[in-house]
């Protein structure tokens, strides 16, 4: 018997399937989130939003995204 061949992971920082980072959004203004990595090296997720800036922690590879939780990124 051959296996059923798996979807390939996502090669992105967090490990997060394509088609759940393509619904992921910024819960305050909507926006696209994109990886990236806190002053601490840990990972985070980084609104794209050009007017209000957030970044949202990442806790053992589960997005936090609360506007609590959010680190405001000063620009």
């Amino acid at each position: 018997m051959s296996q059923t061949p798996r979807a390939p992971r996502s090669t992105q920082i967090l490990g997060i399937d394509p088609w759940v980072r393509h619904v992921l959004r910024c819960p305050v203004t909507g926006a696209d989130l994109v990886d990236g990595t806190g002053p601490d090296g840990q990972p985070e997720l980084v609104s794209t939003s050009e007017v209000n800036k957030l970044a949202y922690p990442v806790r053992d590879g589960v997005p936090i995204l609360l506007e609590s939780e959010a680190r405001r990124l000063d620009a």
